[in-house]
């Protein structure tokens, strides 16, 4: 049996969860959420208790029951606390701002980046003197922030020398020494 697909899931309260077919939806205080399941694997919601089970034991069953058992909890925990990503812009003269559900980005360029954000998202973006502009980027499903934050990531990735770009709060970067001075 899959070690993660085993596993219960406990039901906050106010997370309602049904299926309908192979549809699952997940209702909570953040929103609901929809996904489509495998035929072959089965939710049982039990006493404020959700467990997912497979119907055989070939190998693609035992893949799907771990994957479907992490995405339900995802889904759980989004409607009910919700996921929020920090993006923090490096550099002289990068600027964020939004309007409406339109993040407008100036990044060095000789034009500003506008992307338009997915309805289910909201972002917030704050910059205070001294300090780098910083993006907060909220949702209840998991999957679609973390493609909106590759998205604007990917639009101006740091760099290993001065470490000027787009980064997460919190990431690490691979820094390099730059060319050292001749004899």
């Amino acid at each position: 049996m899959s070690r993660i697909g085993k596993l219960p899931i406990s039901l906050p309260k106010g997370v309602e969860v049904s299926t309908v077919g192979e549809v699952i939806k997940v209702k909570g205080a953040h929103g609901e959420l929809y996904r489509k399941m495998n035929p072959a694997i089965k939710v049982v919601v039990e006493e404020g208790v959700l467990t997912v089970t497979r119907e055989s034991e070939s190998k693609e069953n035992k893949s799907m029951h771990g994957l479907y058992r992490a995405l339900i909890n995802n889904m759980v925990k989004g409607v009910s606390e919700g996921y929020t990503i920090q993006q923090e812009l490096v550099g002289v003269g990068y600027r964020a701002a939004v309007t409406g559900q339109m993040l407008e980005l100036t990044l060095g360029f000789s034009h500003n980046v506008a992307i338009e954000l997915p309805k289910e998202v909201k972002c917030e973006t704050v910059t205070e003197r001294g300090k780098n502009p910083m993006i907060t980027i909220k949702s209840a499903d998991k999957e679609l922030i973390g493609m909106v934050a590759a998205k604007i990531r990917s639009l101006r990735k740091p760099e290993p020398y001065k470490g000027k770009g787009i980064k997460f709060v919190g990431e690490v970067l691979r820094r390099k020494a730059g060319k050292s001075a001749g004899k």
